[in-house]
């Protein structure tokens, strides 16, 4: 006979796995909360730093200009995006990230609650406490479900790094900062002048 469950939990063991977003939806952490092959990954309870929200929201206007009228979405945390492997009931998914922003080209990919498989574009801000987390965990997750593009950018640094999926494997850009011109290949026409970019986010 199957006992009855809690609503909610507080507070699980963040060192224990497999968790899944059916148990994700019930948690009422402090922290951020995502989850990476099962295991939980917390962000800090605190709000990132002043210089990483202004490159988010500069940069979310940014592609949000530029893609007006277009049928690609733009969407800056809070926001989940669930990566299936095969079933896309809850209970099956045990990969759910809120990426600090992301571009989604696929409107089949969105429902009420975020996104359910793979954004053609994923920008992580890089601050204190979480680049572990971005540069491995997630490069890998976001590589093994097709993300097209990866972007990771160091704000303190004022530099930009773009991995770009080629037959199923990130291939890196260099190191872009002051004097670059960066351009998308996912997002076409879409640029970014780095020395002006982080002039105005000063």
């Amino acid at each position: 006979m199957e006992t009855n469950k809690p609503d909610t939990v507080n507070e699980p063991q963040a060192d224990y796995g497999m968790y899944s977003y059916a148990d994700y939806l019930t948690w009422q952490f402090e922290e951020v909360v995502e989850l990476i092959r099962g295991k939980i990954f917390k962000k800090a309870a605190a709000a990132p730093k002043r210089l990483h929200q202004k490159v988010s929201g500069e940069l979310n206007y940014r592609l949000t200009g530029f893609l007006k009228g277009q049928k690609c979405q733009v969407y800056a945390a809070p926001f989940d995006v669930r990566f299936p492997k095969g079933s896309k009931e809850d209970h099956k998914i045990h990969d759910v990230v809120q990426p600090d922003i992301c571009v989604i080209c696929d409107p089949e990919k969105l429902d009420d609650r975020g996104c359910i498989g793979a954004p053609d574009l994923i920008v992580e801000i890089l601050s204190q406490g979480n680049s572990k987390t971005e540069l491995q965990h997630k490069f890998k997750l976001y590589e093994s479900h097709g993300v097209r593009e990866y972007w990771i950018i160091h704000p303190e640094h004022q530099d930009l790094l773009i991995y770009t999926l080629v037959d199923g494997k990130y291939v890196p850009s260099r190191l872009l900062t002051s004097g670059d011109v960066v351009e998308s290949t996912v997002l076409e026409g879409f640029t970014l002048d780095l020395e002006e970019f982080f002039k105005d986010i000063e």
